[in-house]
């Protein structure tokens, strides 16, 4: 009789026991901070970097450069589904590439430099072209519209503002556009008087964090006795009421060539008197007069990225100019086309140094030549050839040179596959049949990477110049061009960053 009491008396003293432990561990438990959530899943990235025009692509990667995969995006001979009337006109230069905040997928802004007129193509999430419209036409345009530059918000605190330099002449003006605008005022003109009248190639926004509180853009001015120009304002996106400059020694020596490799000058930003009644003529001659510094056109412009003030530093080109039989230069002006670099000082956008950082004539006619477009990173420079300037001297087709900052090292990276072996191809990409070497040119290189979300994708636009087709001629509606070049867009996925 005890013993089965006793076993029921330990077991109801370990049933208790065991019942306090479990307890006390939930009490435990009960205080231990609940485990973090599971991370969300990372975005779908639809985007496919794949052949989505008709037209192989008109570009090939160079020794050491064999990795690059290049595909190709648009051109004058494909047929968009939901336009199947638009038509990717002539030489496609400065561009920018956006998501499409109305629908999933992506928005690219065009000019076009040999119809006067800016396209808009819109993509699917994949990236492929399904739609083009033109925004701005010939008869709005008025002037040839060369590289361009997209203001955003993040960016530049302002925008989104598509801002591209008329250059048809020294009276020519900047339009600033509204990338996402209907297209029904395609032919209405949006210039922006305070910038000034120039033949110019680009006005470049620099990044907010380069000069806070301010709206700094520098405008190349395309001309034989071509300046870095400066619009400043203390107000962010104030593109009204600033004030205009351009760029001299402070020693005031204006010459170009009197400037060297190697050396660095002192410069400042020399303020220009009534430019809102001056004519662009009355502009060129006040730069003579304040000794302001006269390079051989200045082409397009770049600031380094990586934030954190490194937009201060600046890459120009000087494209450079010959006399008429192709050899020889002019005096005071650079030939064969520079690059240079501008450094501007922390808190003062009127102070700087500048340095030549490519030189033509380091190799004549092997090296850069006639550089136009430029596309900078945080670490490198790309640098596009211009074309059609036929150098006699020169020895290969057009180029994307690419520069390191670090070690100085220039690299041929890219260059136009003309394909001249090739009869088929010959017959129709080469209708003029001017055989001469660099006769396609570059139009924009934009570095895409963070928008399509792929990490070194760049965006390069290409001038077909002797691939002529009626059925390009006035791609833009307005009946005022008569050109009816072919022209293309490529993707290029590796390039440094």
């Amino acid at each position: 009789m005890k013993k089965p009491y006793l076993v029921r008396g330990k077991t109801s003293i370990i049933l208790i026991i065991f019942g306090f432990l479990i307890m006390a561990g939930c009490e435990k438990d009960t205080n231990t901070p609940p485990s973090p959530p599971d991370p969300p899943d990372p975005p779908v990235n639809f985007v496919k970097l794949e052949n989505r025009s008709v037209t192989p692509a008109l570009v090939r990667s160079l020794v050491g450069f064999e990795s690059l995969k290049i595909t190709t995006l648009i051109s004058s001979d494909d047929t968009l589904s939901d336009s199947k009337s638009f038509i990717y006109g002539a030489q496609p230069d400065g561009a920018a590439l956006m998501k499409d905040p109305a629908r999933d997928g992506y928005v690219m802004v065009c000019n076009h430099e040999g119809l006067f007129s800016v396209s808009r193509v819109f993509m699917n999430k994949e990236l492929k072209p399904v739609k083009g419209e033109y925004i701005l036409d010939a008869e709005g345009a008025q002037w040839r519209l060369c590289s361009a530059t997209l203001a955003t918000p993040a960016e530049h605190g302002f925008g989104p503002l598509f801002l591209t330099a008329g250059e048809s002449g020294s009276e020519s003006m900047t339009h600033a556009i509204d990338p996402l605008a209907p297209a029904d005022k395609k032919n209405h003109s949006r210039t922006v008087p305070a910038f000034g009248k120039w033949n110019a190639e680009n006005a470049v926004p620099l990044p907010k964090d380069a000069f806070p509180g301010k709206t700094v853009v520098l405008i190349g001015e395309d001309h034989a006795d071509g300046q870095l120009v400066a619009y400043i304002s203390d107000v962010v996106g104030d593109l009204v009421n600033g004030k205009l400059y351009a760029l001299r020694r402070t020693n005031q020596e204006s010459v170009e060539t009197e400037m060297v490799k190697g050396q660095v000058y002192d410069v400042e930003f020399a303020p220009f008197d009534d430019v809102k009644n001056s004519t662009g003529m009355q502009l060129q001659t006040q730069t003579v007069e304040k000794k302001m510094i006269q390079f051989a056109r200045v082409e397009d412009l770049d600031y380094r990225k990586g934030g954190n003030g490194a937009g201060r530093e600046v890459y120009f080109t000087a494209s450079g100019i010959s006399q008429g039989d192709k050899v020889s230069p002019f005096a005071g002006k650079n030939m064969w086309g520079r690059v240079y670099h501008l450094k501007l000082n922390e808190g003062n956008p009127l102070k700087g140094q500048l340095k030549i950082a490519m030189d033509g004539e380091d190799k004549p006619g092997s090296f850069i030549v006639n550089p136009d477009n430029i596309c900078v990173t945080k670490n490198y420079v790309y640098v596009q050839e211009d074309g059609d300037s036929h150098y006699q001297k020169n020895d290969h087709d057009g180029t994307i040179w690419q520069y390191n900052m670090g070690t100085k090292e220039s690299k041929a990276m890219l260059q136009m596959h003309h394909r001249r072996e090739d009869t088929a191809f010959d017959a129709k990409y080469n209708t003029t049949k001017n055989y001469a070497l660099s006769t396609w040119e570059y139009g924009a290189m934009i570095d895409i990477s963070n928008i399509i979300g792929i990490p070194e994708t760049f965006m390069i636009n290409l001038h077909i110049h002797t691939w002529q087709d009626e059925r390009f001629k006035g791609a833009d509606g307005s009946g005022l061009s008569t050109n009816k070049e072919g022209g293309q867009t490529v993707i290029v996925q590796g390039i440094k960053q």
